[in-house]
């Protein structure tokens, strides 16, 4: 993904209004507040809840304690 980094400052989450956490691996901006994914197409984030993927139940393992995003280790 190729995002402006001035504009990832900016941006925030649709629903919960928390900050986003860049996931590359799956395209994707992860909401730090309320866990929900969305997608981003052709380096344009689509910030639609109804787009937006539901997080699903995630062990330890895989989730960044800080954040609640996808671990990248």
């Amino acid at each position: 993904m190729n995002l402006d980094p001035a504009l990832l400052e900016i941006l925030v989450c649709p629903d919960c209004h928390a900050s986003l956490v860049v996931d590359d691996q799956a395209s994707e901006l992860v909401c730090s507040g309320c866990g929900l994914a969305y997608p981003v197409r052709d380096d344009i984030p689509v910030l639609l809840v109804d787009e937006a993927r539901r997080p699903g139940p995630r062990t330890p393992e895989t989730t960044d304690p800080t954040t609640g995003a996808p671990d990248e280790s």
